[in-house]
């Protein structure tokens, strides 16, 4: 009984803190950052952004990930597909030669083989990093370039790619399904659309 009570007055994780939608990051911050991690031989941090920026997988997915999701026996894959532990649904992304590169350079540093995780967790309770290590670890990078650490999160990560391609495209069912999105508005809500970028996709659709 105490346990159910316990839950019944449990107070939502977000009561009294500000909350919105995280910022993408910019391209110029993207290059920024890489050149930074690249300089300073921070091997898995990169290797860990790399595939951030590619996947567009939320935290949990990203760091869950094991070897053998991204490569092919010894070779990186230019491609993978992963079941989303939200939505139970399947998602692909594409990996990048950069990615690839650095995805390689952090997997011979490391050992790691086939079945480990992608990101093994330093603390020893753990077999994986971990979505709060994840968002520590994303919060430096956001100090480091000189932004404001409360206007992104590990969503901003999720969103940079997804939130480039529409504004290159305009085309939401790509980005819906890059995101792993059942629903279109999910999308739309997720990018954040105003009503002006609805109004100039009607513009521009003929009937």
């Amino acid at each position: 009984m105490e346990s159910v009570a316990n839950a019944i007055h449990r107070e939502p994780w977000n009561k009294g803190k500000i909350v919105g939608q995280k910022a993408p990051f910019k391209v110029k911050d993207i290059w920024a950052l890489r050149v930074r991690l690249q300089m300073e031989h921070r091997i898995r941090e990169l290797a860990l952004f790399n595939l951030g920026i590619d996947s567009k997988l939320r935290g949990c997915d990203l760091v869950a990930l094991k070897v053998s999701d991204v490569c092919h026996g010894n070779q990186l894959a230019t491609r993978a597909i992963v079941m989303q532990n939200k939505t139970q649904r399947p998602v692909q992304f594409e990996i990048t030669s950069t990615t690839r590169d650095a995805l390689q350079a952090w997997i011979k540093h490391a050992g790691l083989k086939s079945d480990s995780f992608l990101f093994p967790s330093r603390i020893h309770n753990s077999p994986h990093l971990g979505t709060r290590q994840y968002a520590r670890i994303l919060g430096h990078w956001v100090e480091e370039l000189g932004l404001e650490r409360a206007s992104y999160g590990t969503h901003s990560m999720r969103r940079t790619k997804a939130t480039l391609i529409y504004r290159r495209t305009k085309n939401l069912r790509a980005v819906q399904l890059l995101l792993g999105h059942s629903k279109l508005e999910s999308t739309v809500r997720y990018l954040g659309i105003e009503v002006d970028d609805a109004l100039e996709i009607s513009e521009q659709t003929e009937i």
